[in-house]
């Protein structure tokens, strides 16, 4: 699940304005708004700045950061919500039983739970707090691809439906600096502006 899920689909790589309060600008504090749920700027750096930390400490600070660390991170943070609102659409749902029975089986296989985390860490960048997170959106892609393969235009086609309509049910509004969320592609895309230009963006 680690290695395949990850990139099937290409829907892991890859909304209407806030209205302000105010005097307030619209993204004042946030990464993103989906669904009216704030993911802040704060909980982004917080989760790159973990995963940077794992990283330097398992592999000695051998390993040079991927890049785009922090777009893929906001994508992973807005995509929980709309593999979450696309499950509960049509009436699907991840139990923990699934996040911890699939955890375990991957963790035999790795050599143990500590062998998987740092799997998950050096490979895909997901952190120990995010690591039910990971599961939870995997295992929802399977389940909205209505047990259809993922590598089979008929399953891509599947999830990429669901995923659209509760993308643009979910009205999500990215911080320019990170880009824009384009429903059609379930990504973020690059925004006409000089946002995208600064460090900050393209770490």
């Amino acid at each position: 699940m680690i290695r395949h899920l990850r990139t099937t689909a290409g829907v892991l790589l890859a909304g209407a304005a806030l209205t302000a309060c105010g005097s307030q600008p619209p993204h004042q504090g946030a990464a993103a708004v989906v669904g009216g749920e704030k993911i802040s700027i704060a909980a982004v750096e917080a989760r790159v700045g973990e995963v940077r930390r794992g990283v330097a400490a398992e592999t000695d600070g051998q390993q040079a950061e991927r890049a785009g660390l922090v777009r893929r991170t906001v994508v992973d943070l807005v995509l929980d919500r709309v593999v979450a609102k696309a499950l509960a659409d049509r009436q699907l749902e991840v139990t923990d039983g699934e996040v911890s029975r699939a955890k375990e089986s991957e963790a035999q296989m790795m050599g143990g739970p500590a062998e998987l985390e740092r799997e998950l860490l050096v490979r895909q960048n997901v952190p120990a707090t995010g690591v039910d997170a990971f599961y939870r959106q995997q295992l929802g892609i399977r389940k909205l691809a209505g047990g259809k393969d993922l590598r089979t235009p008929e399953g891509d086609a599947a999830l990429r439906a669901a995923l659209t309509e509760a993308g643009a049910a979910l009205n999500i509004d990215v911080n320019p600096r990170y880009g824009s969320w384009d429903v059609r592609q379930i990504g973020l895309v690059a925004t006409p502006t000089d946002w995208i230009k600064q460090p900050a963006a393209t770490t």
